[in-house]
Parts: C-alpha cells; structure tokens; sequence
C-alpha cells in the first residue's frame, strides 16, 4: 500500500494531451460520414436495378467519383481510428499492441487503396 495520493501516484506518467487529436479526428470522420452515408444510401437506391453500363456512367461524373473516393478513405480511416481505440483498450502487451495497430493501419491503407483504384478503373477504364 502506497501512502501517496492519486495527483502524486500520476504525476511522471506521461501527458494527456497526445488522445486529444486522435478523439477529434474520430468524432470528425463520424460527423463527415453522416451527409456522405446519406449520399450514398441515395444513390443505392437510385441505382438499384440498373446495369453495368449505367453504373458506370453514373461512376463517371467527376462528382460521384469524387463523392465515392472521400466515402472509401473517410471510412478507413474512421474505421482505423476506431480500431485503434478497441486495441487500446483490450491489449495490454505492449509488443503485441504495437503490432496489432501497425497490422490495422496497414489494412486500412491496403483496402482504402484498393477500393479506389478499383473505382478509378470502372469510373475511366470501364472493365
């Protein structure tokens, strides 16, 4: 048992300031993905039933390629942020934290930029 106060048992532990960057980068990709869902779900049911070549002219207009490439790197990303938080909170090795975060930052960048070449190529390719 320890005769020091809770102040003085954290003090030298480190900062709380470093999490604040990462909380509001999390709550502004979740509040960027609520108009950009809505655009999306929208253009969902708009295209439902269309087929390949409609698809893809719609995929065409520079808006609707922009609009789908912003949806694909905000979601990663908000989905690495919050992945991040869950690994935080539930692996407590330090090693295997480090590589657990390291692995979903890469598969965040892999799949983020994956989904978009893939859009870029049916958007100006068309196969």
């Amino acid at each position: 048992m320890s005769l020091r106060s809770p102040l003085g048992r954290a003090r030298g532990m480190g900062s709380a300031k470093d999490g604040m960057t990462h909380f509001w980068a999390q709550r502004l990709t979740a509040v960027a993905l609520v108009p950009i869902t809505f655009w999306f779900c929208f253009s969902l049911v708009a295209l439902a039933g269309a087929d390949y070549a409609h698809f893809r002219a719609w995929l065409s207009m520079p808006g609707n390629t922009t609009l789908m490439l912003i949806t694909i790197f905000i979601t990663f990303h908000h989905a690495q942020l919050g992945m991040s938080v869950v690994l935080e909170d539930y692996v407590h090795d330090k090693g295997l934290l480090l590589i657990s975060r390291t692995g979903v930052k890469f598969a965040a960048w892999l799949f983020g930029i994956f989904c978009a070449v893939s859009v870029l190529h049916v958007a100006f390719v068309g196969g």
